[in-house]
């Protein structure tokens, strides 16, 4: 299994979202989710990530923080050597909708409640959601320090930040800060200049949606032709392309595809064995 890191811990190149395996609106099968996670952590995948707020519903907050914590017990294999990264800062309401809170206070008291429902003693890798346009950014950023201090956490990351926000959670944090996690895909390609910064600073960036919100091989091929042109002179899916594309962009990008089966988690770690040529990468973009 190919590698990249996270700060200092190494992990798989390509990790696990978990937003499809908590789908808004609807409680998901358990039974399959769990067997995704053991199918993705049987094919080497080391790195995992979710949030407090995957979740059916508002009244169900952490329900998928729980389900990876279910199957990590669950799984036969060493799970010490599986970063675990959850995040909070992002709330659910009722109706269906989301919500910020960026507080101090809230930030302390998401990651107590992510920390049980993980079932853990320290997060690997705690990030900050979105920033909440009511609340100054550095005192954001200084509730995960101060979680940092408190052992609460080991590593801390943001997600959905702009350059300017990068540069200032890493003044803030300095090494504690690892990584960036934002929207990235060939339907999203806004993120270029924050990949850039991060490069530079030596932080992983983990692009969520990374295939574009498109679940099937048949919606990216199409709604982005050149990937399904490339994905069939390979031989393989779009979704292959897709994650090898990412994986060329630069050395600290780190896709986390979500999965709701164990096939379409199988099928994305077979990006890892896909090289692309310069030809070819200049056709995609």
């Amino acid at each position: 299994m190919r590698t990249r890191n996270i700060g200092t811990a190494s992990v798989s190149a390509i990790g696990l979202g978990g937003m499809p395996m908590s789908v808004l609106g609807h409680m998901p099968d358990e039974e399959q989710s769990i067997r995704t996670v053991h199918a993705a952590l049987d094919a080497g995948v080391t790195l995992i990530d979710t949030a407090d707020a995957y979740t059916p519903s508002h009244r169900d907050v952490g329900h998928n923080e729980r389900l990876i914590a279910k199957a990590l017990a669950s799984w036969d294999g060493d799970s010490d050597d599986v970063l675990v990264a959850t995040k909070g800062g992002h709330t659910r309401v009722a109706g269906g909708g989301w919500g910020l809170n960026g507080s101090l206070a809230y930030l302390r008291e998401a990651c107590e409640k992510s920390l049980k429902a993980l079932g853990v003693e320290s997060i690997a890798l705690y990030q900050h959601h979105r920033p909440d346009t009511m609340v100054p950014y550095a005192e954001s950023i200084g509730a995960l320090k101060e979680l940092l201090e408190a052992g609460k956490i080991r590593a801390a990351g943001i997600s959905n930040a702009n350059p300017a926000q990068i540069r200032e959670a890493k003044e803030i944090l300095g090494p504690g800060l690892v990584s960036v996690q934002n929207e990235y895909s060939p339907r999203f390609r806004s993120s270029e200049p924050e990949i850039d910064v991060c490069e530079e600073l030596g932080l992983a960036f983990l692009p969520w949606s990374p295939l574009g919100g498109m679940g099937s091989a048949r919606q990216l091929g199409s709604a982005h032709a050149a990937f399904g042109e490339v994905a069939e002179e390979r031989g393989v899916s779009p979704q292959q392309v897709c994650l090898a594309w990412l994986l060329a962009r630069s050395p600290v990008v780190i896709p986390i595809p979500g999965s709701s089966h164990p096939d379409t988690i199988r099928d994305s770690l077979g990006a890892l064995d896909l090289t692309l040529t310069p030809e070819e990468l200049a056709r995609l973009g």
